[in-house]
């Protein structure tokens, strides 16, 4: 059994493999044929699995990139209006489309969440400086994630290529043992 086109694992995702021998294949896995044919279809099912739960990653973390960007963006407004004596009016969210008016004066600190119910001050340097990273860090793992997902989308492709070709293959390969079978098992006519 040899990977396709010379693909490895990606990430901890195996590569889809082509099946050049079906006999080779069949001992290398100890399987017979129905359970080959089984562990093809599950192997296309775990791909599928992996694809949803690498698309549902994607979907958090293209929502997460604006809101960083959301939250630089008033970070750096907060920071122009310091000095000035210039009040900001700022409308935010109280709770789930519930909107409050607010008048902010000099602002030296703002309260970042951190996630599991966990807010700290910052001061609006800092805060700049750790919004700007984790915007660096969501944009790299996005990267990555496409890149991974690109990587199991062809291994679907593949795979569904593979079991249509390997389904027929070990099909054939099982009719062709069977007649080899019978053929020993009759006695020849002289």
């Amino acid at each position: 059994m040899s990977t396709s086109a010379g693909l490895t694992d990606r990430r901890g995702i195996p590569a889809a493999a082509f099946v050049e021998d079906v006999q080779i294949y069949l001992s290398q896995l100890n399987l017979d044929v129905n359970s080959a044919l089984a562990f093809l279809q599950e192997r296309l099912q775990q791909y599928r699995v992996v694809e949803m739960k690498l698309l549902a990653q994607q979907r958090d973390l293209q929502a997460k990139i604006p809101e960083i960007e959301k939250c630089l963006d008033v970070v750096a407004t907060l920071q122009s209006k310091k000095g000035t004596g210039e009040d900001l009016i700022a409308d935010f969210e109280v709770s789930e489309g519930i909107y409050s008016r607010a008048r902010i004066e000099e602002a030296e600190s703002v309260c970042l969440w951190l996630g599991a119910n966990v807010m700290l001050d910052y001061s609006c340097e800092e805060a700049t400086v750790l919004l700007q990273k984790n915007l660096e860090n969501a944009k790299a793992s996005l990267e990555v994630l496409v890149a991974d997902l690109q990587f199991v989308r062809d291994q679907v492709t593949i795979t569904q290529w593979i079991d249509q070709v390997t389904i027929a293959r070990v099909y054939n390969w099982d009719v062709h043992q069977r007649r080899l079978q019978q053929a020993a098992a009759t006695p020849s006519e002289s």
